[in-house]
């Protein structure tokens, strides 16, 4: 999917507003005149906010089950208030707050035997990647390439998200890999 500038301005002046209303304990009921239907696509998507460029909050779902729209403002409620990592967003951080989107394309699978050959198989700074064993499950957007770009440094944080050792391997161990268009509503601060 490729969003028009017009469409991205949209979901990031809704994630504002979601978070506004939130802060105001308002019902988030956006409204636009963006008739683009993308909007109304089922989508899934990640909502990143950032202050002075340190993450503040980024909360999303993986598998699609709502509009782009609805999903957006609804994980821009979440990145605010509800990350476990960070206490709820005040209103004295709004003035500095980067909001960041990212719109996942659906997931493919990865075979892979052996952790040489999932490292291959990555795309540094393109590929979005899950794992999965069991009820255990982490992913780590394409934008985590940038802390991370060692393939076997964000292999082995990847399964320590998901609550195993790095030294983990078995014939359980699922890989999944995803895309994301990414856009913000300005520079970092």
């Amino acid at each position: 999917m490729s969003l028009s500038a017009v469409t991205r301005a949209t979901l990031l002046a809704a994630a504002r507003y979601s978070i506004h209303q939130a802060l105001d304990k308002g019902q988030a009921c956006f409204s636009h005149a963006n008739p683009d239907p993308a909007l109304r696509a089922t989508c899934a998507t990640f909502v990143t906010l950032k202050r002075h460029a340190v993450l503040r909050g980024c909360i999303g779902n993986l598998e699609a089950n709502q509009s782009l729209l609805d999903d957006v403002m609804h994980n821009a409620r979440l990145a605010a208030f509800q990350d476990p990592r960070f206490p709820p967003l005040v209103a004295a951080e709004l003035q500095d707050l980067y909001v960041e989107i990212s719109v996942l394309s659906s997931s493919e699978a990865l075979a892979a035997r052996s952790r040489e050959e999932l490292l291959r198989s990555l795309r540094p700074g393109e590929d979005g990647v899950i794992v999965q064993e069991g009820t255990r499950r982490a992913t780590f957007l394409p934008a985590v390439w940038t802390r991370l770009p060692d393939k076997a440094q964000f292999y082995d944080e990847l399964l320590r998200k998901a609550g195993l050792r790095s030294t983990h391997w078995s014939a359980d161990l699922q890989f999944f890999r995803y895309h994301t268009e990414t856009f913000g509503d300005r520079e970092p601060t």
